[in-house]
């Protein structure tokens, strides 16, 4: 059991990070915490995640490596309004949208985007983390 306190974010490859900062601060909502040029720190609604440049030291955008190699899922209270928002600033939809899906623990409204620079995002409803809390 781990004694100590735990967060975990990720780091987006981009190959212009104050563009991205751009799109995910109007499109998403996130704010910036900090800039360090070609690597920034962001926060959407309490979730710091970073974005760096592309370097050759092996760290490449999807659009350098032709895929992406991590999906980022967000939770939300309305994931209709939140992919509607990233559409309107230039993602582009997942295929089946926004669906309900029959799950374990009732129905999971959930959908997704590819947002500009190649990162895929799942967007759901809050359902699957309220079987933890408590």
């Amino acid at each position: 059991m781990w004694n100590m306190t735990l967060s975990i974010s990720c780091m987006l490859a981009v190959e212009d990070a104050p563009a991205a900062a751009e799109w995910y601060i109007s499109a998403l909502g996130a704010s910036e915490l900090w800039s360090l040029g070609s690597v920034r720190g962001l926060d959407i609604g309490g979730a710091p995640f970073f974005l760096h440049e592309s370097n050759d030291e092996g760290f490449s955008s999807p659009v350098v490596i032709g895929h992406t190699t991590v999906r980022i899922e967000v939770f939300v209270d309305d994931p209709d309004l939140f992919i509607e928002r990233a559409v309107a600033a230039g993602a582009v939809v997942s295929a089946d949208g926004v669906q309900n899906h029959r799950v374990p623990w009732g129905v999971h409204r959930q959908g997704g985007f590819s947002d500009p620079f190649g990162h895929v995002w799942l967007v759901g409803d809050r359902s699957p983390l309220k079987q933890y809390s408590s």
